[in-house]
């Protein structure tokens, strides 16, 4: 079901949906917190598609808030959305106008769940010091996406300077799998120690250095980063010993190739994580991600980006 609310209040908003609760049609679900995502008019419906998959396990109130134009005379539009439009949660969509324009705590305040947790997304536009905007000032986790930015590399640098316990970006969130089958090798492995690292990956993409920085902090050896062509995501960390070197090498899109010394080859599955895969893996934790906060805050300096070479390929 979806509800139209043209030139209208929080106030009233907040009553229509507890007149729709009355009605009998909507069924109200344990909600586990407020997901509060902040965006631009006409780039909102993918991130509330990939919000309403993600609700499926975690049920929440999801309110967008898009920018539809601060030179427009003041406005707000919204829009409810509830049963199968919006997954397991409830849709409040806020597209202001004019003074209403700009992301505010008080646009949000009657709408958010009550003594519920609060997380703040920006799927595009992240802000300059999330944890002191109006919104990212309540949430207890703060969501930004440095691979929709312009310049993820200066994005990436921007969280290191502003970062708060709380903050995380999504480009992190891809790296988990990635993540998992390193450690699992080198748990496997003799203790002959790694002497370098190469990492080779989308020039354009933050999670390659963000892996670069994980594994300088995690091995403190020299990483040097090979750039791909934009888009091809990440495709090979080679981890190099004395007793021969360790390949996990991804050619394509979902499956990757795992080569160690004196073992034959393994085809492992590590598929490109989708949007709602990641989002729905940041609300299952409400605390810090201190592993996060560790790289890029003394992982990401000591990354040397000078040494990115283009790939040989």
């Amino acid at each position: 079901m979806i509800v139209d609310l043209p030139d209208t209040t929080t106030s009233k908003i907040s009553k229509k949906i507890m007149a729709l609760r009355e009605q009998g049609g909507v069924i109200a679900l344990g909600r586990v917190l407020t997901l509060v995502v902040v965006t631009r008019s006409g780039l909102e419906e993918e991130a509330i598609e990939a919000a309403n998959e993600a609700s499926r396990e975690h049920p929440c109130r999801i309110i967008v808030l898009a920018d539809a134009g601060a030179s427009a005379p003041t406005r707000l539009d919204a829009q409810i959305r509830v049963g199968g439009d919006a997954g397991a949660s409830e849709v409040i969509l806020l597209r202001g106008y004019g003074e209403l324009a700009e992301e505010s705590e008080s646009l949000v305040a009657a709408l958010l769940l009550p003594d519920a947790p609060i997380v703040a997304w920006w799927p595009h536009g992240a802000p300059r010091n999330a944890c002191q905007t109006s919104i990212g000032s309540i949430a207890h986790r703060r969501i930004t996406d440095s691979a929709n930015e312009a310049d993820p590399v200066g994005a990436l640098e921007n969280i290191r300077r502003t970062y708060k316990a709380g903050d995380t970006d999504l480009a992190w969130t891809r790296l988990t799998n990635w993540r998992i089958q390193l450690a699992a090798v080198l748990d496997q492995v003799d203790d002959s120690p790694v002497t370098a690292v190469t990492v080779e990956g989308a020039s354009d993409s933050p999670s390659t250095i963000l892996l670069a920085a994980w594994l300088t902090l995690a091995l403190d050896v020299p990483v040097t980063i090979v750039a791909d062509p934009a888009g091809t995501g990440i495709r090979r960390v080679r981890l190099s010993r004395p007793g021969g070197d360790i390949q996990l090498f991804r050619p394509g899109l979902t499956v990757a190739e795992l080569t160690q010394p004196g073992q034959p080859a393994q085809r492992i599955s590590l598929p490109r994580r989708s949007l709602k895969d990641c989002l729905a893996e940041e609300l299952r934790r409400l605390d810090p991600d201190e592993v996060f906060g560790e790289v890029i805050t003394m992982g990401l300096p000591r990354t040397n980006l000078r040494s990115v070479r283009p790939s040989e390929r």
